[in-house]
């Protein structure tokens, strides 16, 4: 029987990679112009989430084109326009009720490492819902108020852990996707914003419920199109504390903007020991346990400036900000041994666009009677730069430093660094797909272990082909040096693709 469900799950992922492929064969051989895909679909590294320009959303149906056009490019598999079980999804989301959820699989080849060469898989599932509660009972002043949940399901076999070979600190493994296997409820509860009641557009939003405190601070969207963990996870602050993709824990937070580019965040969650243990999914809630006297608080607060410089109005976001992770009972210990009552550390973001290409120059043709509608004029006349819209193709950077004091013991990283650029249309006529690199830093604390341990670090770049609105293939290579922080363990390398489709 285990056999037999080993083969199932062998078949399915050949299944879903092959099925990615043949996407990409026909994407080859289509003319339809590919489209990004939409910040709200759910779908994960993506870099369609935040500030920065990698927030590109899938444009309304292409006026004249046919339905198997308008579904190709549009926001997911599972939507478009002219299909019964389509227009009842879109007509749900009008009314208020709106599905995502992608599916993502990575073939990596480790070709040198500690333990040798091998191919793995490593595979993960999303879903998201929420329901506006305006929409849902038309009526206009309920619809700041959201309800959310989230669900994830990732691969737990042992065939899906190149890490095994590698032999990497946890923080640094080659996929973020090892955290938290198995189905997990990830996050659920409600929000409400000041929508436009208020001065300022969202002046103020309120989250609750069972959250995940890594997706509501240290928002890099573009650090996510990259697969290691350090990089696209936990950013030196989850070597540290429990700060991941999979720690969801019962909290609020409570975002203030104070103008259209100021905000100042603050957050408060509760905090328990093994946080990440396996046993925490599915209903499983660790933080709900009787035994309140293990339990204490994390806070986490964070100021933020998100400008749009010169004339090309290029975006870029640059924020402080800081966390305490309280651990009742002398759970910390520091380095002599003397029991402490938490953990604490800083960072500072600086993400920004640093060059955005010209966009097509448009006309305003003249009408039949010879005379422009806008000015009167009997000839083509150039659209004002104000009207033009801003080219998304360009090169963006992101920027990450977090220290924490090395009094703790449990401060692995009191020092890490990552730095990324990433490409959106380098190669002409492949306007949406993006060339990306990164590097992320790790010291160790110093003069403690045996031996020492100094530092580890990953290089990864790889090149991300848009094959349609709502499917891509991105080969990819990992270099890890020093992975688990000493020349013991062999420097690895890894080649590979990720695949991915948006529901």
């Amino acid at each position: 029987m285990k056999k037999r469900t080993t083969t199932k799950r062998t078949s399915l992922r050949f299944t879903l990679a092959i099925t990615a492929l043949l996407v990409g064969a026909i994407s080859s051989v289509s003319h339809a112009q590919n489209k990004p895909v939409e910040s709200g679909s759910g779908q994960v590294l993506s870099g369609t989430s935040g500030s920065l320009p990698g927030a590109r959303k899938s444009p309304a149906a292409l006026v004249g084109a046919s339905d198997v056009e308008n579904w190709w490019n549009g926001k997911g598999l599972l939507a478009g326009e002219g299909n019964s079980f389509f227009d009842l999804r879109s007509a749900a989301e009008k009314g208020g009720f709106k599905l995502s959820g992608n599916y993502q699989g990575a073939y990596l080849g480790v070709i040198d490492s500690q333990k040798g060469a091998r191919g793995f898989w490593d595979e993960q599932l999303n879903f998201g819902a929420e329901a506006n509660f305006g929409k849902i009972f038309n009526i206009k002043n309920l619809e700041c108020i959201t309800a959310f949940g989230n669900f994830r399901f990732r691969d737990p076999a042992p065939s899906s852990n190149a890490n095994q070979f590698i032999e990497a600190n946890p923080m640094f493994a080659p996929t973020t996707w090892q955290s938290g296997t198995q189905f997990r409820i990830l996050s659920f509860g409600m929000e409400i914003t000041s929508a436009g009641f208020l001065p300022i557009k969202d002046m103020f939003t309120l989250r609750g419920g069972w959250l995940q405190p890594q997706k509501e601070f240290i928002d890099q969207p573009l650090s996510k199109l990259f697969l290691n963990s350090a990089v696209s996870s936990a950013k030196g602050v989850g070597g540290n504390i429990p700060f991941s993709s999979s720690f969801s824990t019962w909290g609020g937070t409570l975002n203030l903007k104070l103008h259209d580019q100021v905000y100042i965040k603050n957050g408060i969650f509760l905090s328990y020991p093994e946080a990440t243990a396996s046993t925490n999914h599915g209903l499983a809630y660790q933080g709900y346990a009787p035994d309140t006297g293990k339990n204490g608080l994390f806070y986490m607060g964070e100021t933020g400036y998100s400008p749009k410089l010169g004339p090309s109005k290029l975006p870029g976001k640059y924020a402080f900000g800081g966390y305490f992770y309280g651990t009742p009972e002398g759970q910390t210990t520091s380095w002599n041994g003397t029991p402490a009552n938490g953990r604490y550390g800083f960072y500072f973001q600086a993400d920004q666009m640093l060059f955005r290409e010209a966009a097509p120059q448009m006309e305003r043709s003249a009408p039949p009677d010879g005379k422009s509608v806008v000015s009167g004029k009997t000839f083509k006349e150039a659209v004002e730069p104000s009207e033009v819209a801003l080219s998304k193709q360009g090169l963006d950077t992101f920027n990450l430093i977090s220290f924490a004091p090395g009094y703790a013991k449990e401060n692995n990283f009191p020092f890490y660094f990552q730095s990324g650029l990433v490409y959106t249309g380098l190669i002409p006529q492949r306007d949406k797909d993006l060339t990306l690199i990164s590097i992320g830093y790790g010291a160790y604390q110093g003069g403690v272990g045996s031996p020492s341990k100094d530092y580890t670090a990953v290089i990864e770049g790889g090149y991300r082909y848009q094959l349609n609105g709502w499917s891509y293939v991105q080969p990819f290579f990992q270099y890890f040096s020093h992975p688990n922080g000493t020349d013991a363990v062999q420097n690895a390398t890894v080649l590979g693709f990720l695949a991915g489709v948006v529901f």
